[in-house]
């Protein structure tokens, strides 16, 4: 790794104070505040100038456990006062870093022992980096110098293990570079497309002492392509093409601009599902998740142009902002192609990837909705009290079948959980969902009010990322209602964390679905094959679990039950575990129906007669299923 870039920065900052810093009598620590503000300076060893670099950047937490590498960092967090939350698992440790990253916008943090540590983490970090979540791996290594020896316990290659799911990984060499690159890492995390960002440092250099002068680094400007913007202006001017927003994670910060440029448009704004709450749900041009057939009706009928229009149907220019499309959030690649696209992005590398694209436009997504806003002379289209009126009526018909899920034979169905949820819970609550087949009704039907308050592990699709992240957050928003929504299988990947909850008094609603299956990968066995297989799970005690992490505890066996109980759950100011005894009965899931359809489109006419074949010869036997 090539550290010119931070050595510029701390000898270009040593140049900026001149002689005044060396004329200052007295030790370099006495002058770091008064006169150095954003600056780590003075005398002190490498974990106290980590500890200060993490402190200057406004680090309001940090998630890991603590180890031998690493002990006399996490003393140096304890002296100073930097906060921290002790884990049960370094997966967890980095789920709670993405929440954090995904619910403030900045950079979370966690700090792992090398070799496990590192190893544990690697999931997460990799649901960060597809996710585009801002996040900080403080990571420890084996010691280095002339007093170092072979063999070292951990000594993997943490750098070369950590790439792959990392935007960037900067190896400190030595002590003086241990400041410059965690602030380093927090610009790179981010700038452009967010992502995690790996700082390795040798335990031995944490009790090295260092007379520091490291000044905050530099901050790049948001990108922005003015020929590409002006190239997309016609497109989206063309008052004889309709155009609709399908907007992302990279619109999050920007949704007063995100609502204006959609009325200045009179487009329907679609989402990803990291997008949803980009824009409110309720918010009269706002439609949903996706816009083809494996997500919100509402978005793909008023995108297709259902009765949209008396003159012109559909959406026939797509304007996508601050997006990728990702195979979760796209139903695998289910999304029609429109007539033309405008594609605008902060990483270059996401343009055109999926869809034919006119125009690729390399744009931070609230510089280039900014300046849409100021060129509305040139776009600005009258009111379409037409397209309003049909966004209200289908809005309102799901409406009402949310209102009326029919009860289930054996348990609750999922889809009402998903709508008692929505009515117990405040406008501002923080819900996490997993993994579960439930994760796309939720998707659909779980109505979200502000930014930053639904969260989904949408493309790396961690098991168990629930759970974690829900604690993360509920660490760092105070007075907050934090829930979760999880299936069983995913629940026992994490479900002890929910004891952290209850160390610390965290007030986080675990509500669980227990149907005693991966009923998701039931969905796509059973069709194919004509039964399941390693999907059935063992019944699990919850209401003794609960008692053993020290967690409050519901169980929710009927329909009736379900909304008294989540009501109390979330009221109750402590955590508590709410099991839901689950039966998705025939419920449809929109995302699973769209993806199957499509994968059998695309199988070779020899697939499709070996398929069949082994389905007939299937049909004519008992039911085989675990």
């Amino acid at each position: 790794m090539d550290w010119s870039f931070s050595r510029r920065g701390l000898l270009q900052g040593a140049a900026a104070v001149g002689g005044a810093a060396a004329a200052t009598a007295g030790p370099f620590g006495a002058v770091r505040a008064a006169r150095h503000p954003g600056w780590v300076f003075g005398r002190m060893t490498g974990a106290e100038a980590l500890t200060e670099a993490l402190l200057a950047e406004g680090t309001g937490c940090v998630y890991g456990i603590p180890g031998a590498q690493e002990n006399e960092l996490w003393d140096a967090f304890k002296e100073r006062g930097l906060p921290y939350l002790l884990v049960t698992h370094e997966f967890s440790a980095a789920c709670m870093a993405d929440a954090y990253g995904r619910s403030t916008g900045r950079p979370g943090v966690l700090c792992v022992v090398p070799g496990p540590g590192v190893t544990n983490s690697l999931t997460g970090l990799g649901e960060a980096l597809l996710d585009s979540s801002p996040v900080v791996a403080v990571v420890g290594d084996v010691g280095v110098g002339e007093k170092a020896r072979p063999f070292q316990v951990h000594a993997l290659n943490q750098v070369e293990l950590l790439k792959p799911v990392c935007k960037s990984v900067y190896p400190v060499r030595t002590v003086d570079q241990i400041p410059a690159a965690v602030r380093q890492a927090f610009v790179t995390a981010a700038a452009g497309e967010p992502g995690p960002v790996a700082v390795v440092v040798p335990y031995n250099l944490f009790i090295e002492a260092h007379d520091y002068r490291c000044p905050p680094p530099a901050v790049p400007a948001p990108p922005f392509d003015e020929a590409a913007f002006r190239r997309a202006l016609p497109y989206l001017a063309d008052p004889k093409s309709r155009v609709g927003i399908y907007a992302g994670a990279g619109c999050m910060a920007f949704g007063a601009e995100l609502a204006a440029v959609a009325e200045l448009l009179q487009a329907p704004v679609a989402t990803s599902v990291s997008g949803k709450g980009a824009i409110p749900e309720a918010h009269p041009l706002a439609v949903g998740w996706g816009f083809g057939p494996h997500a919100s009706e509402v978005a793909e009928r008023v995108f297709a142009g259902d009765k949209l229009h008396p003159r012109k149907t559909g959406v026939d220019t797509l304007l996508a902002v601050g997006v990728k499309f990702g195979e979760v959030s796209t139903g695998c690649d289910s999304n029609p192609q429109p007539k033309h696209v405008v594609h605008v992005d902060a990483n270059p590398d996401n343009l055109g990837r999926i869809l034919r694209t006119d125009v690729c436009v390399h744009a931070d997504a609230g510089v280039f909705l900014g300046r849409l806003l100021a060129s509305g002379d040139q776009v600005r289209r009258p009111a379409d009290a037409a397209l309003l009126a049909r966004i209200r009526e289908l809005k309102a018909a799901a409406a009402r079948e949310l209102c009326d899920v029919p009860p289930a034979k054996c348990g609750v169905d999922p889809l009402a959980v998903v709508a008692a949820l929505r009515r117990v819970l405040p406008d501002d609550a923080l819900l996490f969902t997993d993994v579960s087949a439930t994760e796309h009704l939720a998707a659909e039907h779980f109505r979200v009010a502000h930014p930053r308050t639904y969260f989904n592990p949408a493309d790396n699709q961690a098991m168990g990322w629930s759970i974690p992240a829900a604690v993360g957050a509920a660490r760092v928003h105070h007075g907050r209602a934090v829930a979760t929504l999880t299936g069983d299988g995913c629940a026992l990947m994490t479900a002890l964390e929910m004891g952290t909850a209850a160390r610390e008094n965290l007030a986080v609603t675990f509500v669980v679905l227990d149907d005693r299956a991966y009923h998701y990968m039931q969905l796509l066995q059973r069709p194919a094959y004509l039964r399941t297989t390693a999907s059935v799970l063992a019944r699990t005690d919850y209401r003794a679990l609960a008692q053993a992490l020290g967690v409050g505890y519901a169980e929710v066996l009927s329909a009736a039950e379900l909304e008294p109980k989540l009501r109390g759950a979330v009221g109750h100011g402590g955590p508590v575990l709410v099991r839901v005894a689950t039966d998705y009965g025939a419920r449809k899931i929109r995302w699973v129906e769209a993806v199957r359809d499509k994968y059998a489109k695309e199988l070779t006419p020899a697939q499709k007669a070996r398929f069949l074949a082994r389905i007939g010869s299937r049909a004519l036997k008992p039911k085989d299923s675990d």
